[in-house]
């Protein structure tokens, strides 16, 4: 399971339902941790868009007992909303937010 920091902004529109995506930028960095979680093998290069599912954690804060929501998304790449923190016309790991599954230290 990945745990990904999340500002408190958009960890309470998660929370709320009001937010269903959450957007990283694509670099080696979250390349790299995104292939350690992928269930298969994925061609990050290729530019095609990516369906894959994983399990994520979004902690708002570094510390273990900070809340965290633990959800099943989807990730692909594409172009993110504004609304979200999205910059218009920019490619990004879409992490789509398909189900909380948890909800911790609130």
């Amino acid at each position: 399971m990945l745990v990904l920091p999340i500002k408190k902004k958009w960890f309470d529109m998660i929370r709320s339902g009001e937010k269903k995506e959450e957007y990283r930028e694509i670099k080696p960095y979250y390349t790299n941790r995104f292939k350690n979680f992928l269930p298969r093998v994925t061609d990050f290069k290729s530019g095609e868009l990516i369906f894959s599912k994983i399990i994520i954690v979004f902690r708002n804060g570094y510390s273990y007992n900070s809340p965290s929501i633990k959800c099943k998304c989807e990730l692909k790449i594409g172009q993110g909303k504004e609304k979200w923190g999205a910059v218009l016309k920019k490619q990004y790991y879409i992490l789509r937010i398909e189900e909380i599954l948890e909800i911790k230290n609130i």
